[in-house]
């Protein structure tokens, strides 16, 4: 018999476990790295952002749209 697949995470889950945790559980140096990593995500995102507004600018040139 197949295992049932494990039910996907909504969108954003893992964010919102990330603002709940406690964070006087970590030491500064932990923080510092953290920080450093969660700036290194918001650069990712903002790079997905920026081709996906690309692209959406590309299709309106194209079909004529704009209107969004």
């Amino acid at each position: 018999m197949e295992e049932p697949a494990n039910p996907r995470s909504g969108r954003g889950a893992i964010l919102d476990a990330l603002a709940k945790e406690d964070l006087d559980l970590y030491s500064i140096e932990d923080l510092d790295d953290r920080t450093a990593r969660l700036e290194m995500e918001i650069k990712r995102v903002a790079s997905a952002r920026a081709r996906k507004l690309e692209g959406r600018a590309a299709a309106d040139a194209l079909f004529g749209g704009g209107n969004r």
